[in-house]
């Protein structure tokens, strides 16, 4: 992830959370056909030390069960339905999603990984990410540009531990302007991108050049109103996230036309 100035990549948030149930493998094979250039997803970690794809810290919201991720097996949220009211469907893991990536053939995509802090894990949730890139041959991509993989928190120490022990994987800190407007903690971590709000963006609309001045990339989320995308197209964000990746990129090309 450099800084630059074309149109933005669009990122499908959760997958194409706002057509089918966040984190399913539905929403993101669907985010896929709609031209998706990214890949986004929350991991958190079971009882029994697998990475799931679930946003909460209990899984009440997005299944048919209750309780705390962090209380359960996989088989255990296996069990349970995250489809909801659409079709039936099974927790995804980290190493579904990333499969599901480098499966596709049409065109690379990126996946961004955000671990969820403070947990009572800690730490352990970016070594296992780690091993799971490294099992499938993407934890040490040949320069950060080609990296098949992007690591964010809003948690510096996390985004600190990826760049410790994976330099070259691309990272972003998340977070408002009170975080890195003075571009001291992005700095302090080693992040090579910054990732503010589209509320911040709106506020703060100088924040991308700053950004790009100390050579780092912009991932802004969650970028859904046709304004608003506008506005990333304009500013040169890096990367938006949305939970309408179709319309997203129907917006931007004919933005661009």
């Amino acid at each position: 992830m450099s800084p630059d100035n074309r149109a933005p990549f669009v990122v499908a948030h959760r997958g194409a959370s706002a057509a089918r149930q966040e984190h399913t493998l539905a929403a993101y094979e669907l985010a896929l056909e709609e031209g998706a250039d990214g890949l986004e997803c929350d991991v958190r970690l079971t009882r029994d030390g697998h990475l799931v794809c679930v946003h909460d810290r209990t899984v009440d919201r997005t299944s048919s069960g209750t309780g705390l991720v962090s209380e359960l097996t996989l088989d255990e949220l296996r069990a349970l339905d995250f489809g909801r009211d659409e079709e039936p469907a099974q927790v995804l893991t980290l190493a579904e999603l990333i499969q599901l990536v480098l499966d596709w053939k049409s065109r690379p995509i990126k996946l961004f990984v955000e671990t969820k802090h403070p947990v009572r894990y800690g730490g352990l949730v970016e070594n296992k990410v780690l091993a799971e890139f490294q099992r499938f041959g993407i934890a040490a991509p040949p320069s950060p540009a080609h990296s098949r993989a992007v690591v964010m928190s809003f948690a510096a120490t996390a985004v600190w531990r990826i760049r410790r022990s994976a330099p070259l994987l691309p990272t972003v800190l998340l977070g408002d302007s009170s975080v890195y407007l003075g571009g001291g903690a992005a700095t302090t971590v080693g992040a090579t991108a910054v990732g503010p709000s589209i509320k911040t963006l709106r506020e703060h609309p100088d924040f991308v050049d700053r950004a790009a001045a100390a050579g780092r990339a912009t991932y802004c989320w969650t970028v859904d109103d046709a304004d608003d995308v506008k506005l990333c197209r304009e500013l040169g964000v890096s990367w938006l996230a949305t939970n309408y990746p179709g319309r997203t990129k129907e917006l931007l090309a004919d933005s661009s036309a």
